[in-house]
């Protein structure tokens, strides 16, 4: 996809949806953090769902704490890998007031530090709750910027390095919003909607033409 066509793609999804944000339920950078440990292989909705019935009895890395490691496993039990998760998350919340005052870091290094949290967790954190402009990039932003041309790459850090170069500065900051809601509701993986497509005549894969 030429860069001009790029452009255009941002500028279609940026009319449509102004204010793009995650569909994670969250109300401090916290909960976001805990939230984005949970979805890994989990959707959104199950873990808007767990976190509907944790973020209101804990929702400090003090409180989770207090819950123990059976007490949060009651909570996320729903959710896959969850035995995993909830050590991370208690070992998480250590750190957070052990190294940051029980603040979640602004920092790349000082999340990826954090257990469960991976580059794209953290980009997820440095973008949605920081503003930052960088680029998570999980298996939707993977599929939508390879299937449309946007940024090709084999790898998922190819593919982040190719979107934070592509992608117009303009839009780079809610992109990652954009790409991961046309990935998961227009761009599916295996019938996507391309006659609901807003940027269908850009795509540089005619053959996912409806």
């Amino acid at each position: 996809m030429t860069p001009a066509a790029i452009a255009e793609c941002f500028r279609r999804f940026r009319d449509a949806n102004p204010q793009p944000t995650t569909e994670l339920e969250y109300t401090s950078t916290f909960e976001l953090l805990i939230a984005v440990i949970l979805s890994a292989q989990a959707t959104d909705k199950g873990v808007n769902k767990a976190t509907r019935r944790l973020f209101p009895v804990a929702n400090t890395p003090a409180a989770i704490l207090a819950l123990g490691e059976d007490g949060l496993k009651d909570y996320i039990k729903t959710i896959g890998l969850y035995n995993t998760k909830a050590v991370n998350i208690l070992k998480t919340c250590q750190i957070l007031l052990d190294e940051h005052g029980g603040a979640v870091p602004a920092d790349r290094a000082a999340l990826e530090r954090l257990p469960g949290v991976g580059r794209k967790t953290a980009n997820v954190i440095l973008n949605t709750a920081f503003r930052q402009p960088v680029m998570a990039v999980d298996t939707h932003i993977f599929r939508v910027a390879n299937r449309t041309g946007i940024a090709p790459g084999k790898t998922v850090l190819a593919v982040e390095k190719g979107l934070m170069a592509r992608v117009p500065p303009a839009y780079l900051l809610d992109a990652h919003h954009w790409l991961i809601l046309h990935g998961r509701y227009v761009c599916i993986a295996r019938k996507p909607r391309c006659g609901a497509c807003l940027i269908s005549d850009l795509c540089d894969n005619p053959q996912f033409e409806a």
